[in-house]
């Protein structure tokens, strides 16, 4: 019994003296990691992820992303996509900015922290372009911004898995050429869809329901609180926020693709494609724009209605000004693209506020 414990005791001694080495030793420099490594093992965990999405098995889901957001290799590739992005050297709150090589290291190494409590974002206002209007932006402190990197490396394989098949913004290997395409496919032919639903939601990012997210959002509760309730400060004043995920946060783009997701299966139930696809129903997606074809003016409205009710659960709504129904042969603005028919064939250029703004920078 004895030597049992002194063998305990020895083996304590042993780990705790290891764990001084790797805090001060055994971890690699900045510049000596291998990154194609380091994307290599998370992609494996992501694609395990992703089969036991598939496969409807949400514990080992759980147990994976856990896996995932603990793992050394994923703290790196977090920190390494907060201090890469156009906003690196912009400072939250805090002031700090992870420029050298060591205090990269030094946030990799403390991240998740233990009762983790997200710090207020900065509030910033940036020109709408070619509006009078300015949009608001909550910067999150360098910490909190890395902490949103690493849930999102969790949160990514399950978006990618249940979003909708024509959803184009915010998502790997996908662009707004794509989007373009898939409308040049759905309103090019003879005999394709006259009529267009032009949808525009109304501050998107900004009023999504937190319950809402709460519920249908598969990441940790507590974490996802603390993006989501972090509060925003301007002209030195703390303010809460009740509704919305802010603008300018890592994780946001995805948790507002996840929120929109399910409009296009919606869809495709309530008109089903049949063989001489008769209500030439088709939807295309780029975050909070998109647009969908319909066979008639009165299917349109339905559809716009059916788009309302499914947006309403999720604390959104649509704009009465911009949420327009428009005919082919009249032409519409897509992601600064116009889309119209001349004599039945489909011609695709830079919209009028496209040019208008291009020439404005140039000048």
């Amino acid at each position: 019994m004895k030597g049992s414990k002194l063998l305990n005791v020895s083996l304590s001694m042993i780990s705790a003296k290891d764990k001084k080495l790797t805090d001060a030793q055994l971890y690699p420099e900045w510049k000596t990691i291998n990154w194609h490594k380091v994307e290599k093992s998370i992609n494996k965990l992501q694609t395990r992820i992703t089969k036991a999405v598939l496969q409807n098995k949400w514990n080992l889901v759980k147990r994976l992303q856990y896996l995932l957001t603990h793992s050394f290799f994923a703290k790196l590739l977090a920190v390494r996509r907060v201090t890469q992005n156009k906003g690196k050297r912009t400072s939250g709150i805090d002031g700090e900015r992870w420029l050298t090589p060591n205090s990269k290291i030094k946030a990799v190494l403390s991240l998740p922290g233990k009762r983790y409590k997200a710090k207020p974002l900065k509030r910033v206002f940036i020109n709408k372009p070619g509006k009078k209007k300015k949009r608001p932006l909550g910067i999150p402190t360098m910490y909190d911004r890395s902490m949103q990197s690493l849930y999102s490396l969790a949160l990514e394989p399950i978006a990618e898995t249940l979003s909708d098949m024509r959803s184009f913004g915010f998502r790997k290997h996908r662009s707004t050429k794509d989007s373009c395409q898939q409308i040049f496919l759905c309103l090019s032919k003879k005999n394709s869809a006259q009529w267009i639903l032009e949808g525009d939601i109304k501050g998107c990012f900004d009023n999504i329901n937190h319950q809402w997210l709460l519920a249908n959002i598969p990441i940790k509760k507590s974490i996802l609180t603390q993006f989501l309730t972090a509060g925003f400060i301007y002209n030195r004043h703390l303010n809460p926020t009740k509704a919305g995920t802010p603008q300018g946060g890592t994780i946001s783009p995805i948790l507002a693709n996840m929120t929109l997701d399910g409009i296009e299966k919606l869809l495709m139930a309530k008109y089903p494609k049949s063989c001489n696809n008769s209500t030439k129903v088709n939807f295309v997606r780029y975050c909070d724009d998109f647009i969908v074809t319909a066979n008639s003016e009165e299917t349109a409205r339905e559809i716009k209605n059916v788009i309302v009710a499914f947006l309403k659960e999720r604390g959104l709504e649509l704009s009465d000004d911009k949420t327009l129904i428009t005919n082919i042969d009249e032409g519409f603005d897509f992601l600064g693209w116009n889309f119209r028919k001349y004599n039945g064939k489909l011609l695709i250029k830079p919209s009028k506020k496209s040019i208008k703004r291009f020439t404005e920078t140039i000048s």
